[in-house]
């Protein structure tokens, strides 16, 4: 384990250990944080072990509720990650031992989730990231669970150690059946990159094949394969699943969702009676009539915890850089950021004054048409900009940063480079903010995600095809060459770099100079403006990652931070 992962890891159990202690005392608040916090890694670590079963709900429900219930056993708060995978692995193992022998049913089969497709439409994968996704329903149940793990250990989620703690065995075991599974899923890639052929030989092979992958279809696929000049005549380098999947985020938790948890089956009358333990303390809280409703989580009078993700809810927002996601429209103008704020307009007596800075966040746009002019720029007092990293900062490498103080407008200029490594962003973090920060402006000429080869259709700022991709995470507003911001107080900007490779060029700036960039597209004619974002009001929306607080690792910056004035 490295250095830097070591202090990533301490980073994150730092953040968790009040919350997990809060929790442990029987504060609901905390407890709702905790399950709201770590359901997607379980949900990730089950469905993928399960490849989407029916039974996949039934199985992360159990694993929550014997967390919940078994809390209080739990010494060492920064173990909580490796102690809760464990119990979901145990669960696993303990459903395949009760499973009867007897086929799953074909129609409960169709209801259920495919976690594969899932993977592949949630995160918006393509080429050989898609072909791993879907490679893995052709693994035994035995190798699918340990790859559950191993999945999230290079997505960055996990560590060797978790791994081998929640597959109960050794870290030396570990690297064994770790490279084991490996070499099998390179087999199963194989037959996903031969099935999407035309193999005549291979057409006949399957002609009785009725389209489920199973072991006794693997072995004869792959022995095809090994015998077939078409099947095994690779036209483009084979990227390792490992750099395949770095810094690829965990699937959202599907709409409609939900988990129940009823805290050991106790009833609410019994649980205030007990006079020890940490479940009764919890249960006398949620028994009073008070009810905490917080996003995406309720805890509700009378002992059930109930976390739901509704049809009403929308759905997560991908800004994978494909040739589908890059497709313009022809004369849709840009779209304007959606305020999460917007409400009816209350009744006189219910009337308040509301302080709207902080409340609108960077929402996903739309690409407007390559000739679409952008708005006008409103103009801010400009009293000047200071940085700790001169007039020209350039940052490389995770935890570089930089401070900006001042009033003025600052480029952050983005050089995103997937020939040296593609996978997903961990977006840069603004962090400390003292006063104020919009996102006024997008320009350089060019979004990334556009095309960038007259001779590569799959070419973009992002990477191609061939290299992969620089993906954001699912709902991040997708950066453009330049990204514009105005700063009114001071603010601290650090590179999270982890998964995909990406620099950040930071120049202190002008109102003039974004003028001028948004106006002008790039040198051969004009096939892109810039986009306009701020109104010259407090409905400007703020960057994502931003906070005012400063973390210990700046990763852990909540996406849609939400920032009161100063």
């Amino acid at each position: 384990m490295t250095r830097e992962r070591t202090y990533v890891d301490e980073a994150v159990g730092r953040q968790w250990r009040a919350t997990i202690a809060a929790a442990q005392a029987g504060d609901r608040q905390a407890l709702d944080e905790l399950v709201e916090g770590w359901l997607p890694l379980v949900y990730n670590v089950v469905g993928r072990a399960l490849n989407g079963h029916a039974d996949v709900d039934d199985v992360v429900q159990e694993t929550m509720l014997r967390a919940v219930d078994n809390l209080g056993s739990l010494r060492d708060p920064d173990s909580f990650r490796s102690w809760l995978v464990a119990i979901a692995m145990r669960q696993i193992r303990d459903r395949a031992r009760r499973r009867q022998p007897a086929p799953l049913d074909e129609s409960a089969a169709r209801e259920a989730t495919d976690f594969a497709e899932l993977t592949v439409l949630r995160l918006q994968l393509e080429g050989q990231r898609r072909e791993v996704a879907e490679a893995v329903r052709w693994l035994d149940d035995e190798d699918r669970q340990l790859l559950s793990l191993w999945w999230l250990e290079v997505a960055g989620e996990l560590t060797r150690r978790e791994l081998a703690a929640a597959a109960g065995i050794s870290r030396q075991h570990a690297a064994v059946r770790v490279q084991r599974v490996k070499e099998r899923l390179e087999t199963a890639r194989g037959i996903v990159r031969a099935l999407d052929g035309a193999c005549p030989g291979l057409r006949e092979v399957t002609a009785r094949w009725n389209g489920r992958p199973d072991s006794v279809w693997r072995k004869r696929l792959a022995r095809h394969i090994r015998g077939c000049g078409y099947c095994g005549d690779t036209r483009e380098a084979v990227v390792p699943a490992e750099r395949l999947l770095v810094g690829i985020a965990l699937v959202p938790i599907p709409v409609g969702f939900t988990l129940s948890l009823a805290f050991g089956g106790k009833t609410a009358v019994a649980a205030t009676a007990t006079s020890v333990g940490w479940s009764a303390k919890v249960m006398a809280a949620l028994t009073q009539p008070a009810v905490a409703v917080t996003a995406g989580a309720t805890f509700v009078a009378g002992g059930a915890y109930v976390v739901t993700q509704t049809p009403d809810a929308p759905p997560p927002r991908a800004s994978a850089p494909t040739a589908a996601s890059t497709a313009r429209p022809s004369s849709s103008p840009p779209t304007p950021p959606v305020s999460p704020s917007a409400t009816p307009s209350p009744s006189p007596s219910q009337t308040r004054k509301v302080e709207l800075y902080g409340t609108v966040v960077d929402a996903v746009d739309q690409a407007p048409d390559p000739n679409a002019e952008p708005g006008a720029l409103p103009r801010r007092p400009e009293s000047g900009i200071t940085s700790t990293g001169g007039a020209h900062a350039v940052m490389n490498h995770r935890g570089d940063s930089v401070t900006l103080t001042g009033q003025g407008y600052v480029l952050v200029r983005w050089q995103i480079s997937p020939q040296y490594r593609a996978g997903s962003l961990v977006m840069p973090a603004w962090t400390g903010l003292k006063g104020r920060l919009f996102h006024v402006a997008s320009g350089g000429g060019r979004r990334m995600d556009d095309r960038v080869s007259s001779t590569d259709t799959s070419a973009t700022g992002m990477g191609n095809s061939t290299t992969g991709y620089a993906v954001p995470p699912s709902g991040t507003q997708q950066m453009w060459q330049n990204e514009w911001f105005y700063v009114d107080g001071s603010v601290t900007l650090i590179q999270n770099e982890r998964g995909a490779d990406y620099g950040l060029s930071v120049f202190p700036s002008s109102w003039d100079a974004v003028n001028e960039d948004i106006n002008h597209g790039p040198p051969d004619g004009a096939t892109r403006y810039g986009l306009v974002r701020d109104t010259g009001k407090d409905d400007t929306p703020v960057p994502q990652y931003v906070t005012r607080g400063s973390p210990a690792d700046a990763a852990t910056v909540a996406q849609e931070s939400r920032v009161g004035r100063s």
